[in-house]
């Protein structure tokens, strides 16, 4: 059976080693075996949210939920990613910059989506825009390589495509139940 606690101790494990991200992925891979053992060690969702589970300067991890028909614009992390679907659904769009462009804007470059028992890595420099496509709550399990709040990101405006520094408050907002 999957142990929250055992999970946390072993993604700290890995980090410091040279192919930390691909142990993470393995980790991730192992849990996602059985989804629902993860969704019962979180239990049943009350509502949106991104709660941590564990963060240091060098890992983060967190229970995501998002609301049913939610979208996150475009943003960066500036560290690598694992992400795990433990019920439900995540339609992400990956971006690129455009080449000179005074704006740093970004255009579509790709698309994956995530189903239940599902995981992705993302690298570093990956721009991506995250949507739950489905018309209830979805769970997530999100790990990261540093710290997911005290990072300097970049998002992009949903309408014009225009970079600018990401607004943690507000993301962490978008969030709410209210």
């Amino acid at each position: 059976m999957w142990n929250l606690d055992h999970f946390v101790a072993d993604c700290r494990a890995t980090i410091g080693k040279p192919d930390q991200q691909r142990r993470i992925g393995a980790l991730m891979d192992e849990a996602l075996h059985d989804p629902g053992a993860v969704a019962r060690a979180f239990g049943p969702p009350e509502g949106p949210g991104i709660t941590p589970v564990y963060v240091s300067d060098d890992l983060t991890i967190l229970n995501v939920v998002w609301k049913p028909s939610m979208t996150v614009q475009p943003h960066n992390h500036e560290m690598w990613a694992t992400i795990g679907i433990y019920d439900g659904r995540e339609d992400n769009i990956f971006w690129r910059r455009i080449k000179d462009d005074p704006h740093h804007r970004v255009e579509a470059a790709g698309a994956r989506n995530l189903g239940t028992g599902d995981w992705t890595p993302l690298g570093r420099d990956i721009i991506h825009s995250v949507t739950n496509p489905i018309a209830r709550l979805t769970g997530a399990l999100h790990i990261y390589g540093g710290n997911f709040f005290e990072a300097d990101r970049s998002e992009w405006d949903p309408g014009t495509l225009h970079e600018h520094a990401l607004d943690i408050a507000r993301i962490k907002a978008m969030f709410s139940d209210t």
